[in-house]
């Protein structure tokens, strides 16, 4: 009898361990410093974050009026398929605490949304590809050089400069 009592606590406390970790990872990513990359940012919002990202670029790969454009083409894109996959929701998180709400794990629900998600990513991306595509192909092979050492951290992207 005593074994089936601690067999029990222990998958229990491993059960509550686990919900705790993932109600605190969500909790976690869903704050971020100004809240700009939230599920209710406005089309305005996002430009004004958009135009600030196009103009640092700009100045550190030294584009041209047409390649900034290009490059603010990418961002509407990648606004646009956000948006998608967002869908109607004005709060994410509620759809996710639908799937924990019962006594059990609803999986249909989790699978549903899974794939009406990749759906809408699937339908939007080539869009988006082929507008991250055009800048690319806009720069020059210097600029082109520039973009791969940033990316791989030589220079500081990430870094305020």
């Amino acid at each position: 009898m005593t074994h089936f009592f601690k067999r029990h606590i222990r998958r229990a406390l491993f059960g509550v361990l686990g919900v705790t970790l993932i109600a605190g990872g969500l909790s976690a990513c869903g704050h971020h410093r100004d809240h700009l990359w939230g599920a209710n940012v406005t089309q305005e919002q996002f430009a004004e974050k958009r135009d600030r990202l196009v103009d640092r670029a700009a100045s550190k790969l030294d584009l041209n009026a047409e390649q900034k454009k290009l490059l603010a083409t990418v961002g509407d894109k990648l606004f646009e398929q956000r948006k998608a996959v967002m869908g109607q929701t004005t709060d994410p998180r509620a759809e996710l605490q639908l799937l924990i709400a019962g006594p059990k794990f609803d999986t249909a629900k989790a699978q549903a949304l899974i794939t009406e998600k990749t759906t809408m990513m699937q339908a939007k991306s080539p869009e988006t590809l082929a507008a991250l595509a055009a800048f690319y192909d806009s720069l020059n092979p210097a600029q082109q050089q520039k973009v791969r050492d940033l990316m791989e951290g030589r220079h500081g992207w990430f870094h305020r400069g």
